[in-house]
């Protein structure tokens, strides 16, 4: 991996040393900025990060990765964690294609089954047109949720809906 070097400017330095003295910050910024004190090259002692590992017990990665940020994106970047990218929409199923799915499981199953299975339910909703793919936990949970309303129960024992 390429190496970045730290190099801290006397301001930033006694910034750091600032934070990690009065110890109020957050535990990973904190660490993040010893990080950074223990590899700072312009007082002439900047240590390997073989060194840094065992005396702050972290991960090599971790090290790297502050020493990268600090050098690419700044001081506040490389102590502050970087924000995690958006998660996509946990509910697959509301609203009218919740309702979709409801009337699916109440309508007569297909021919020659006796009840409608969740992998026919959501086999069924993609053959319809009405999502691009679905799981059959995501149809699970869709008709858990409609348990407490009373319109559907089902069995997890047997993978099978019953009305």
């Amino acid at each position: 991996m390429e190496k970045y070097r730290v190099t801290l400017a006397a301001e930033e330095r006694a910034e750091l040393e600032r934070l990690v003295s009065a110890g109020e910050a957050a535990a990973r910024k904190l660490t993040h900025a010893r990080i950074l004190l223990l590899a700072d090259t312009s007082t002439g002692n900047g240590h390997p990060d073989e060194g840094i590992v065992p005396a702050l017990g972290i991960g090599l990665r971790t090290v790297e990765r502050v020493r990268k940020r600090l050098v690419t994106e700044g001081l506040h970047a490389a102590l502050d964690h970087k924000p995690q990218p958006p998660r996509p929409d946990k509910i697959k199923i509301k609203g009218d294609l919740e309702q979709k799915l409801i009337q699916l499981a109440c309508s007569d199953p297909p021919q020659g089954r006796c009840h409608w299975t969740l992998q026919l339910l959501a086999d069924e909703m993609v053959v319809l047109g009405l999502i691009d793919a679905i799981s059959t936990e995501t149809v699970r949970k869709a008709l858990k949720k409609t348990t407490g309303r009373q319109i559907a129960n089902f069995h997890p024992n047997s993978a099978v809906l019953t009305l």
